[in-house]
């Protein structure tokens, strides 16, 4: 039940159509009585800033999630970023603080790493490949970087997308070997789709799984359906996979901490969740 004192979490993005994230909130909160709901809002890019303005403003908003297309925008929208989101170069929560300004933070590359080292995959040491350089894709590249892989190659339809994330990464990790231009999975342990495609019918594979070593594991960030085409592949030939909710399971406990909503266990979300497709 929403009342007056419901405090309101936006959710941000365009289309909304695949939003996962308030089937996953909205049950935890119902069950644990606490007082908020998670809100689809569709914003297409040219509305986006004047949006967040606007949001600024409700006295009832605690904050947002934000997911694509506005992850890198929402950087330069943010009055104050943490320095997980500076090095990932995008932001995917907002907490409105008492005066109406948005603190930024990034927790998408976090809870994909996790969701990787909970199936058990050592991640130190290991060649991964990133195809999409956007906020999702920047962000999981910043956090396996963190985790002690040795090698990273970048790949994004917009080249220079690309070889900005490998600068930022090599700032802050000088001993870490990043290629960009190549989206070709051969020899990499970890191959992760952090484009948008797989959400639409009929859009082809990002990645030629053909040259996917059946040893690695394929992650996805698409939630479209749990297992894209891109993973039933990945299964065909052997291959261990992650689904694009893995993530949003991993990541949502820091999020209920940044929004000074407690915590929960993944597994805690898991039985709580209504999650249909």
């Amino acid at each position: 039940m929403i009342t007056g004192k419901t405090q309101l979490i936006a959710h941000l993005g365009y289309p909304t159509e695949a939003f996962k994230a308030p089937m996953i909130y909205n049950p935890w909160f119902e069950s644990q009585g606490i007082d908020a709901v998670v809100v689809p809002m569709g914003v297409k890019p040219d509305d986006y800033p004047a949006t967040l303005t606007a949001l600024a403003r409700l006295t009832n908003l605690r904050g947002a999630l934000v997911t694509m297309p506005h992850k890198v925008t929402t950087l330069s929208l943010a009055n104050e970023v943490t320095p997980t989101a500076r090095i990932a170069g995008a932001c995917n929560a907002l907490l409105r603080r008492a005066d109406g300004s948005w603190l930024g933070d990034q927790f998408d590359g976090a809870g994909f790493v996790r969701g990787v080292q909970r199936k058990g995959r050592r991640l130190a040491g290991a060649r991964a490949l990133v195809a999409g350089c956007g906020g999702v894709g920047s962000a999981i590249a910043a956090s396996l970087a963190a985790a002690g892989v040795a090698e990273i190659g970048l790949f994004d339809s917009h080249p220079a997308s690309a070889e900005a994330l490998r600068d930022r990464l090599l700032r802050h990790y000088p001993a870490l070997v990043v290629r960009t231009g190549s989206k070709d999975p051969a020899s990499h342990d970890i191959v992760v789709n952090a484009t948008p495609l797989g959400m639409n019918d009929g859009d082809p594979l990002p990645l030629d799984v053909e040259r996917i070593d059946p040893r690695a594991l394929v992650g996805e960030v698409v939630m479209k359906a749990e297992y894209t085409p891109l993973l039933r592949a990945a299964k065909a030939k052997g291959c261990d996979v992650q689904v694009g909710t893995d993530m949003l399971f991993e990541m949502i406990p820091a999020y209920l901490e940044f929004f000074g909503f407690g915590n929960a266990t993944p597994d805690e979300l898991r039985a709580a969740s209504r999650i249909t497709y």
